[in-house]
């Protein structure tokens, strides 16, 4: 017999059998950069197109930050997926110095790959009359957002070169974009920027105002040694820039955080080997990122996805 509850039984049924099957939740990748004149930003932009279109079930978002030891923070407290950061700091983040803006050894650090390398490149107005290291005294300079990655460099170098913030005549802590626009409203005469080649906030300032490339001897990279090299910034790379200028590049690298499923940390890898070009797409300082160097100078340990990778490679045995 059909009853009124038999009835009401029969719908709840049917609506049940008509409800959409739940999917399964996805999986989020969050990518921490820098700030958006740099050359993290556009390359995390990169990479989220190139996760989108490979990694299945995954919804992909890029963060503006002020940059490594951010970053590194941010993984640790499980707030991010993948990040990009400068080699010293994340050997710092691993051991824990204080100082350099980790209040405890960041434990659950993991390495996906070492990239590109970042470039110290020092920038002055001509008016300014800077034209190498020394000359900065007495003069205003921003030397990156407090504690940033940019900034540990800029203690390092002045430190490798006999100098402290105190030599300087004013010192701004302050992102790539803002030093830029202090030097076109001549407030400011010099930045210091830690980016790979062709950073954005450079280009724009040399396009607007004469510029010097401040040069940094080779000896300041001997005196600082590893991950510090020598390295040139190549005849051309700015505006007015005639000549290779000497300075000092550290690596950076991609880093993840246990935590991060091994399937996940695998194809993140995969994914960033397999589709080099449409990276270098986003900005060419990826031209230099490549397999064979990928865990030179890791200075943390690799992710078990990543390791997996690396040893079908042939990288790791």
């Amino acid at each position: 017999m059909f009853t009124r509850n038999s009835g009401l039984g029969l719908v709840a049924a049917l609506a049940l059998a008509a409800a959409p099957v739940a999917a399964p939740a996805a999986t989020f990748i969050n990518i921490l950069t820098g700030g958006t004149s740099g050359v993290y930003y556009p390359l995390g932009v990169g990479l989220s197109k190139i996760y989108s279109e490979h990694i299945d079930g995954v919804k992909v978002q890029v963060q503006s930050t002020k940059a490594s030891v951010e970053n590194l923070n941010l993984l640790q407290q499980g707030r991010g997926e993948l990040a990009f950061a400068l080699g010293d700091s994340v050997k710092l983040a691993w051991e824990g110095d204080a100082e350099a803006g980790f209040k405890k050894k960041l434990d659950k650090l993991r390495g996906i790959a070492a990239i590109y390398p970042n470039y110290i490149q020092i920038v002055a107005s001509k008016d300014s009359g800077i034209k190498t290291l020394a000359d900065l005294k007495g003069k205003r300079v921003s030397v990156g957002a407090p504690k940033s990655g940019t900034e540990l460099n800029a203690r390092k170098i002045f430190e490798a070169a006999g100098m402290s913030y105190k030599d300087l005549g004013k010192v701004e802590y302050l992102p790539f974009g803002e030093s830029v626009e202090l030097i076109k409203n001549r407030q400011l005469d010099a930045t210091l920027q830690s980016a790979g080649l062709g950073v954005a906030s450079i280009k724009d300032l040399a396009s607007s105002v004469p510029i010097t490339v401040v040069s940094v001897p080779a000896e300041v990279a001997e005196k600082l040694g590893a991950p510090y090299i020598a390295e040139d910034i190549p005849a051309g790379t700015y505006d007015g820039q005639s000549a290779a200028v000497p300075t000092v590049a550290v690596v950076n690298f991609l880093v993840t955080r246990e935590g991060v499923s091994d399937d996940i940390a695998y194809q993140m890898t995969k994914d960033l080997f397999d589709n080099l070009s449409t990276l270098e797409a986003a900005h060419k300082a990826a031209a230099r990122i490549k397999l064979a160097n990928a865990i030179k100078g890791m200075p943390i340990p690799l992710h078990p996805g990543a390791e997996k990778f690396y040893k079908e490679q042939g990288i790791m045995k």
